[in-house]
C-alpha cells in the first residue's frame, strides 16, 4: 500500500508530508482548494507527463516522493529484479520536475527511465477518474481482468507453454522444409560432385606425396640420361675398348721381336682397358639404380593434374578434397532422409497444434463461463448505484485464426445503459458519471483479483447524491477491506464511511506577511487529518454549505452513526 506521500513546491503546495494507512481514506475540501493538484502530483510520481508549469512559482524545481509497503508476492518485486533495481523493505519512488520542463525519476534512489517508472507505478496504484480510467479505456487489459476473476491464470500459463511448443515445432518443420527445398535445387550438382569425387578417390596428403615422387623421378631421368651417355662413351659404338684391344693384340704379336720396348706399352694399355671395364660396370650399376618406368611418371602427372583441377573446381586445397567429398555425401544422405524427417516434424507440429487448440478451446469456454459470472456479479452492484436499467456485458469474441500465447479470445467490457438501446464499448456508451459507477461496480467485484493494491478515485460521486452517494460510499468501504482506497469526494455520504479523513484547504504561505497588498499574499494548499470533532464539522459543511447549522451537524452525526 501507499505508506507516505511527500510533495515539495508543486503548484500551490509548498511542503506536504502525509502518512497514509490502509482502508478507505477520503480527501475533502472546498472547490479550488487543491485536490486536483494532489492527484496531479501522484500521477507525476507514477510516470505521468511532466510539465514545468507544475513547479511552484519562483522555484526551480518541484518534487514528489511516494513510499510503498509491499507484500512479499507483489509483482513489483519481479519488475525491480528485471530492471536490476534494489529491492528493499520499502519501495520509494521519487520524481523531480524542473521549471524548464525536464524531469528526473528514481526508484530506491536509483535513476530510472520514465518507461520503467510507469511500469512499476502501474503495478502499485490505479488512478480512476470519470474520464481517465486506463483499465477501461484499453481493452487489452480486459482479458487479463476476466482471467483474474475466473481464476484462469494457471490455465493461461499452461496454454502459453503449449503455444511455445507448437511454435517451436512449427519453426523446426519450416526450417527443415526450407533446407529440403534448397537441397533439392542443388541435388543434381551435389550428386554429380559425389560421383566425380568418389571416382577420383582423393586421399589426405596424396598431392604432396605425388609431387615429391614426381620430382624424384624427374631428377632420376636427368641423371639416367647422363649415365647412359657416359656408358655409351665407355662401351658403346664410340668406345675405345675395341681399338685398344686390337692394338694390344698387335703389340703382343710383336713382343718377341722387342720385348723390352713393347711390354711397358702393353701393360699400360691393359690397365686402361681394365679401368674402362671397371667404369662400364659402375655405369651400368648406376644406370640400373636410376632406372624408372616412364609410364609411371606419366600416370603421376595425370593424377596430379586431376587432383589440382578438382581442387580448383571446388575452391579448396587438394588435401581438403576428401572432406568435400564426405560433406557432399552427407548432404546426399541428408537429402535422402529429409522427406522422412520432414514428415516426422510435420506430425509433431500437428500434434502440438492439436494440443494447443484443445487447451485454447477449453480456456475459451471457461472465459465464456467466467464472463457470465462476472456480468452477474457486476450487474448485482448496479441497481444501488442508480444503474438499475443498465446492463454490463463482457464480450468474448473467439478467432482461432488469431491464436497467441494467451489463446485466441478477444475480451472487451460493453454496457447497455437503457433497455432497448444498442450495447457498445463501455468508454463509448457510458457518460462520465455512469462510467465512474460502472467502474466502481467492476472494481468491487475484482477487488482481490487483477487490481493494484492502491486505488485512487477522483470525484467518483460527481452528479449523484442521497441514496446513490451512500451506495457509492458503501462500495468504496467494501473495496477498502481488500485494497487501500483513496477517494477525493464532495459527497458527505461517502466521507462518512471513510476510515481516515483528510481536509484539503488553502492558506497563506506566511501569515506574518500581513503588510502585503491585498491579493498578493502567497497561497499554499495544506492537507491535514481531521479529529472526530473536526470531521463531524467538515461533513456538516459538506451537507449545509457555507453556513453550518445545528441541523447539518445533527445530519452529520446520523451519517457517521449509520456508517459505523
Amino acid at each position: 500500500m501507499l505508506a507516505s506521500l511527500s510533495i515539495r513546491d508543486i503548484v500551490l503546495i509548498e511542503k506536504l508530508d502525509l502518512t497514509l494507512s490502509d482502508g478507505l481514506t477520503v480527501l475533502t475540501g472546498e472547490t479550488g482548494a487543491g485536490k486536483s493538484i494532489l492527484l496531479d502530483s501522484v500521477s507525476l510520481a507514477l510516470g505521468g507527463r511532466g510539465d514545468g508549469a507544475l513547479v511552484r512559482h519562483g522555484q526551480v524545481k518541484g518534487q514528489v516522493t511516494l513510499a510503498f509497503d509491499l507484500s512479499p508476492d507483489h509483482p513489483a518485486h519481479a519488475i525491480l529484479a528485471a530492471a536490476d533495481l534494489p529491492d528493499e523493505d520499502q519501495l520509494v519512488i521519487r520524481r523531480t520536475q524542473m521549471a524548464d520542463g525536464r524531469t528526473r525519476a528514481s526508484v530506491n534512489e536509483e535513476a530510472v527511465s520514465v518507461q520503467t517508472l510507469r511500469l512499476i507505478g502501474a503495478s502499485l496504484v490505479e488512478l480512476h477518474g470519470q474520464h481517465a480510467d486506463r483499465a477501461l479505456v484499453d481493452p487489452a487489459s480486459h482479458r487479463a481482468l476476466l482471467d483474474a476473476y475466473g481464476g484462469l491464470a494457471a490455465d493461461v500459463a499452461a496454454l502459453g507453454g503449449l503455444w511455445r511448443r507448437w511454435r517451436e515445432a512449427r519453426e523446426s518443420a519450416r526450417d527443415e522444409r526450407r533446407r529440403l527445398e534448397t537441397a533439392e535445387k542443388e541435388a543434381d550438382y551435389i550428386r554429380h560432385a559425389v560421383e566425380e569425387l568418389t571416382a577420383l578417390g582423393p586421399e589426405p596428403g596424396e598431392e604432396a606425396a605425388l609431387s615429391e615422387r614426381r620430382s624424384a623421378m624427374m631428377r632420376a631421368e636427368k641423371i639416367a640420361a647422363d649415365l647412359s651417355e657416359a656408358l655409351d662413351a665407355v662401351s658403346g659404338g664410340a668406345s675405345p675398348i675395341p681399338s685398344l684391344s686390337a692394338a694390344v693384340r698387335r703389340l703382343e704379336r710383336r713382343a718377341g721381336e722387342s720385348q723390352d720396348l713393347i711390354r711397358p706399352a702393353v701393360e699400360a694399355i691393359d690397365q686402361a682397358l681394365d679401368a674402362l671395364e671397371l667404369a662400364r660396370g659402375h655405369l651400368e650399376s648406376a644406370l640400373a639404380d636410376a632406372d624408372f618406368e616412364p609410364r609411371e611418371l606419366e600416370k603421376i602427372e595425370e593424377r596430379l593434374f586431376a587432383l589440382r583441377a578438382a581442387a580448383r573446381k571446388y575452391a579448396v586445397s587438394p588435401d581438403a578434397l576428401p572432406e568435400v567429398a564426405a560433406r557432399f555425401a552427407a548432404q546426399i544422405e541428408q537429402l535422402d532422409q529429409s522427406e522422412a524427417r520432414l514428415a516426422r516434424l510435420d506430425a509433431a507440429a500437428a500434434e502440438a497444434e492439436a494440443a494447443y487448440r484443445g487447451a485454447a478451446g477449453r480456456l475459451s469456454q471457461a472465459r465464456v463461463a467466467a464472463a457470465a459470472a462476472l456480468d452477474g456479479a457486476v450487474g448485482a452492484e448496479l441497481p444501488p448505484l442508480k444503474l438499475e436499467r443498465a446492463e454490463f456485458l463482457t464480450k468474448v469474441v473467439s478467432d482461432p485464426g488469431a491464436a497467441g500465447p494467451e489463446g485466441y479470445d478477444g475480451v472487451e467490457f460493453w454496457v447497455r445503459t437503457n433497455p432497448g438501446s444498442r450495447p457498445g464499448p463501455m468508454m463509448k456508451v457510458a457518460s462520465g458519471g455512469e462510467l465512474a459507477r460502472f467502474l466502481l461496480a467492476l472494481k468491487v467485484v475484482l477487488a482481490d483479483r487483477g487490481s493494484a493494491p492502491t486505488l485512487i478515485f477522483d470525484e467518483i460521486d460527481t452528479g449523484v447524491g442521497g441514496a446513490v452517494a451512500d451506495a457509492i460510499g458503501q462500495r468504496l468501504a467494501r473495496l477498502s477491506r481488500k485494497v487501500q482506497v483513496l477517494c477525493v469526494t464532495h459527497a458527505p455520504q461517502v466521507a462518512a464511511r471513510a476510515h481516515h479523513h483528510l481536509l484539503i484547504a488553502k492558506d497563506t504561505a506566511n501569515p506574518a506577511d500581513a503588510a502585503l497588498p491585498l491579493g498578493e499574499a502567497p497561497v499554499t494548499t495544506r492537507v491535514a487529518p481531521l479529529t472526530p470533532a473536526l470531521r463531524r464539522e467538515e461533513i456538516a459543511r459538506m451537507l449545509a454549505g457555507a453556513t453550518v447549522t445545528s441541523e447539518a451537524r445533527a445530519a452529520a452525526d446520523r451519517l457517521l452513526k449509520a456508517a459505523r
